[in-house]
């Protein structure tokens, strides 16, 4: 497949991103670089210096919403994206509206409460939509611990054990990898889909 098919085919897709953080908003910006469509992105947080070692914000950006900052970021990547933002805490009840549509949708949550509650809610209310999570990135080196497994219509990405903790905190490179691995198994769907 050319580079042209592929942006000809990813034109017309529609990505759910759950999450503006560390992998929300470095896998946006992977799908943002080869072409997708629409990127629908949720998240009620701002930027702040502390996001900084592994998110895809700048200085200049802390203390704007996430959603916006992430949107602003994308469109001097490639303004033919369509970036459509919710400034909302993502909950079981507006999940399936907020995300109605989409092709895919990537989950980038923090807490181990939240990834329960898309993971539920998207099985149950949207399960013909494939879903795609991070599940442990924290700390550094381990690079072979890091995979990509499928389960039905749920894909995993990460090394699945390393959980986040002041000794073993998120940081870019790892973080990157994981949200990287996301964006990827979002193409390999999407396109593997038109085969």
């Amino acid at each position: 497949m050319t580079t042209d098919q592929i942006s000809e085919i990813l034109k017309n897709r529609k990505v759910g991103i759950a999450g503006c953080g560390g992998l929300g908003s470095n896998c946006a910006v992977a799908l943002a670089r080869v072409g997708m469509g629409t990127l629908i992105v949720a998240d009620f947080d701002v930027v702040s210096t502390g996001n900084l070692n592994r998110q895809y914000y700048f200085l200049d950006q802390v203390g704007m919403k996430k959603t916006q900052a992430l949107r602003d970021n994308i469109l001097r990547i490639n303004r033919q994206v369509e970036v459509v933002m919710h400034d909302i805490r993502l909950t079981r009840e507006n999940i399936p509206s907020i995300f109605n549509g989409c092709d895919i949708i990537v989950e980038a949550f923090d807490l181990a409460e939240q990834k329960e509650m898309i993971i539920e809610t998207i099985l149950t209310e949207m399960p013909s939509v494939p879903l795609v999570i991070g599940l442990g990135m924290a700390g550094w080196g381990m690079n072979d611990a890091i995979h990509c497994r499928r389960s039905d219509n749920l894909y995993i990405c990460g090394d699945e054990i390393s959980e986040i903790s002041r000794e073993l905190p998120p940081i870019a490179p790892r973080v990157g990898m994981v949200a990287n691995m996301q964006a990827n198994v979002v193409l390999e769907v999407l396109l593997n889909s038109e085969k």
